[in-house]
């Protein structure tokens, strides 16, 4: 005998037990279609959030290796401005080359060493790197510079003999306006990934309103189901007793 309201009781428990008001589209068919829309765009913001770490990750990569090339020029124009003291000789002269020739070289390891995930970042053999921000897979761009010395037109730089120091002055210049890029980048990155992350949490949220069952409500239907089913079999018993009491009755007639 299927008892009236233990299908009900089952199903609210189901509920319960999943925190889902919508667990087929039967519950609700137009509210489970709207609820997934929402978290496909949740989850595509989620994608781009983590898309945008990484890229501020890359410009922090990028500007910790300019900050630490600028410093090296600048110590080179130091060195540049010291060798053109009339005082030094060709023998001092030579000592200071070869400290601006482990500048240029440290300057140059940097430029082709600095890389993520493989890519090289300040050689100019990658293309500006394009990430995906947005839900529908645009997104934002991250400026790749060549810095190595050929590019900052200092290769070969030589304080022994004669020089152009507005050649350092060049370079730093190149520098400066590299990191300033940079930093506008991870300002941009920055501001999207607030963006994304307050977005997705409103889609989450939303969908939460549409899907997610309302518990108080919930455990208070299934409580009265409870009592209606108790009922029922309490019913049920009383019949059979009375029936049972009837056939007693005419059996001893």
């Amino acid at each position: 005998m299927r008892i009236a309201g233990v299908h009900s009781t089952n199903y609210i428990y189901g509920k319960i037990a999943s925190g889902k008001r919508i667990q087929t589209a039967a519950d609700d068919a137009a509210g489970l279609a709207i609820a997934q829309k929402l978290k496909k765009n949740s989850n595509a913001l989620d994608v781009g959030a983590s898309n945008i770490r990484d890229g501020i990750g890359v410009a922090n990569i990028k500007d910790s290796a300019l900050g630490t090339m600028q410093e090296s020029l600048q110590r080179i124009r130091e060195l540049s401005v010291k060798a053109s003291n009339g005082l030094y000789g060709d023998s001092e002269k030579q000592m200071i080359q070869g400290e601006v020739d482990q500048l240029l070289k440290d300057i140059e390891h940097t430029a082709v060493g600095t890389s993520y995930n493989e890519l090289k970042l300040l050689d100019g053999s990658m293309a500006d790197m394009n990430l995906a921000t947005n839900p529908d897979g645009t997104g934002m761009k991250i400026q790749m510079e060549n810095v190595t010395l050929k590019a900052l037109g200092i290769d070969g730089y030589d304080v022994t003999g004669s020089f152009d120091i507005g050649a350092i002055d060049a370079a730093m210049d190149k520098i400066s306006a590299a990191r300033s890029k940079t930093g506008a980048a991870t300002n941009a990155l920055e501001h999207a990934y607030n963006y994304n992350t307050g977005a997705s949490f409103d889609l989450t949220a939303s969908r939460s309103r549409i899907e997610d069952v309302d518990l108080p409500m919930a455990v208070s239907e299934q409580k009265k189901n409870k009592l209606m089913q108790d009922y029922r079999m309490g019913m049920i018993r009383r019949r059979m007793q009375e029936d049972s009491g009837i056939m007693r009755l005419f059996g001893g007639m």
